[in-house]
């Protein structure tokens, strides 16, 4: 998210963002897509109540839960003492030992894990360059919000599905529903709820199909300039529409959006996906996948001075252990290493 903010808000502190997890302005939780997202603490409330039934499914109902004997009503009437359990930060190892005490799972089948991603857990910060550290710590999320939780998930997910049209509109149904991991009659009920109360404005896109869009959506010119952006792993503007095409061509997708579930860190050339980059020792290391003009190589130049400026506070080799067994595998049409 620092390196997503970076990129989008000029005079961007990440200093700020460290108060704003501390305080739980912004928190870190398990949301959309099923997957780890930051969002503004006033919407988790109702972003985690309309998640619940994708959240549930996804976890009381995987092999790696019901084999270990435990039933989904044990699991409902332990919460309320869990949750009392984690009113201080408490690490996984903790919530599982707890766990073991009182549900007597099979023997070296945990259920730990599948119940801190669907009960209502922050993620609490632990310090450090990027206010999250390894072990995790999970802290009951508590109550509160804007608006609080309606008892309804379909309801809360309207007031999701308004905040993805602030954010990636004009879309489709099955951009929400995708982008959320939702099935399709819900989000295309929670876009109805919108259009009916007035807001949200249904628009027809270029093929024909029903956008949605906030009445006041900001859409900028077609000649709009798109400067070169050296956008984070796992971006979401990569992953907020079905079609990703309008952002990564077809024949690059695969090497930006691993199996795994990795998206690496891209470079973005006129709006489109054109390589990816990584930090090295010596600046900003870029792979384009094909052959990139003069011009636009001397504006990756200064993205990539501002970046080896930011991070060098914080971590200036982010993204090259841990990821650096995907860069072996892309096509390199030019390499260059920027910023030094």
């Amino acid at each position: 998210m620092y390196v997503a903010l970076w990129n989008r808000v000029t005079d961007f502190h990440p200093a700020d963002l460290d108060r704003a997890f501390i305080d739980r302005t912004i928190v870190k939780a398990t949301v959309v897509r099923i997957t780890i997202h930051a969002v503004d603490g006033r919407d988790y409330p109702a972003f985690h109540e309309a998640m619940q039934p994708s959240l549930r499914a996804s976890r009381l109902h995987d092999p790696r839960f019901t084999v270990a004997g435990v039933s989904i009503d044990e699991t409902d009437a332990l919460l309320p003492d869990l949750l009392a359990f984690a009113e201080r930060p408490r690490t996984g190892a903790e919530l599982e030992a707890w766990l073991d005490d009182r549900l007597a799972p099979r023997p070296g089948k945990p259920v730990s894990w599948a119940i801190r991603t669907f009960a209502p857990f922050h993620h609490a910060p632990t310090g450090g360059a990027w206010s999250f550290r390894q072990p995790r710590l999970y802290l009951a999320a508590g109550e509160g919000g804007e608006p609080p939780r309606l008892g309804d998930p379909e309801a809360s997910l309207v007031w999701l599905a308004r905040r993805y049209l602030e954010g990636f509109g004009p879309a489709s149904m099955q951009d929400l529903a995708q982008f959320a991991m939702v099935y399709r009659p819900r989000a295309r009920a929670a876009l109805r709820a919108l259009v009916d109360r007035g807001d949200a404005v249904s628009l027809q896109g270029p093929d024909g199909a029903e956008l949605f869009d906030v009445p006041d959506g900001f859409l900028p010119p077609e000649d709009t300039p798109a400067p070169p952006r050296l956008l984070p792993m796992w971006d979401s503007t990569l992953l907020a529409h079905v079609d990703r095409s309008r952002i990564i061509p077809p024949e690059y997708r695969q090497h930006v959006t691993r199996k795994n579930g990795d998206v690496l860190p891209t470079l973005l050339v006129d709006g489109y996906v054109t390589g990816v980059w990584r930090p090295v020792e010596a600046g900003i290391e870029a792979t384009a996948f094909h052959p990139l003009p003069d011009d636009t190589w001397a504006a990756l130049v200064t993205e990539a001075r501002g970046m080896r400026t930011f991070l060098a506070d914080r971590e200036p080799l982010i993204y090259h252990g841990r990821y650096a067994h995907w860069w072996g595998t892309l096509p390199a049409a030019e390499v260059r290493v920027l910023g030094g």
